[in-house]
């Protein structure tokens, strides 16, 4: 598990078993902080508005900063496009990073997320390689515990100690251990 501040995701989808599978597999990669809302609506609740842009309380849920949020594309009243439009037009949320998904592969779609601010359209079902992009959506919110003790290979150029116009043949990305 990764000590330090966690990346804390905002999981939006209606479908009850999505939204459990991809808590899952955030809380397992050890590098996220999962909260999760069934609809659009409370998403923005969860964020601190509701529809028509006004601050309201939404009891239960940690006041923690939301880093990023992935929602599904397809739900009910307000879908994922709605949600990632309210997001960016909003000054105080437009700089979270918002991720779509959806088990439908539509490039129209795709398109029009992308052009409104998405940073990412995955497709469903969602594997781990998915969950490791999202770290890279974040930015430096959240750094790496440096690892100690690593040995790196250096490359060195030798050069000649005289000033010879001569040149001397040398062997050049030198390995050092």
């Amino acid at each position: 598990m990764v000590e330090g501040p966690r990346i804390h995701v905002l999981v939006v989808d209606d479908c009850v078993l999505d939204r459990k599978i991809v808590e899952k597999l955030l809380l397992k990669n050890g590098v996220f902080k999962v909260t999760t809302a069934d609809s659009g609506d409370k998403a923005l609740g969860v964020l601190g508005l509701n529809e028509d842009d006004e601050k309201i309380e939404f009891p239960g849920v940690d006041d923690s900063k939301i880093d990023i949020i992935l929602t599904d594309y397809c739900m009910p009243r307000m879908n994922g496009y709605d949600l990632l439009r309210a997001v960016k037009e909003h000054k105080k949320l437009k700089s979270i990073p918002v991720v779509l998904m959806s088990s439908e592969n539509d490039p129209q779609r795709i398109s029009r997320c992308r052009d409104i601010g998405a940073e990412d359209f995955i497709l469903k079902p969602l594997i781990p390689k998915d969950i490791e992009k999202l770290r890279d959506y974040v930015g430096p919110t959240v750094t790496p515990t440096p690892k100690v003790g690593i040995k790196r290979k250096m490359t060195l150029d030798i050069m000649p100690d005289s000033s010879d116009s001569e040149r001397r043949t040398h062997p050049a990305g030198l390995a050092v251990a």
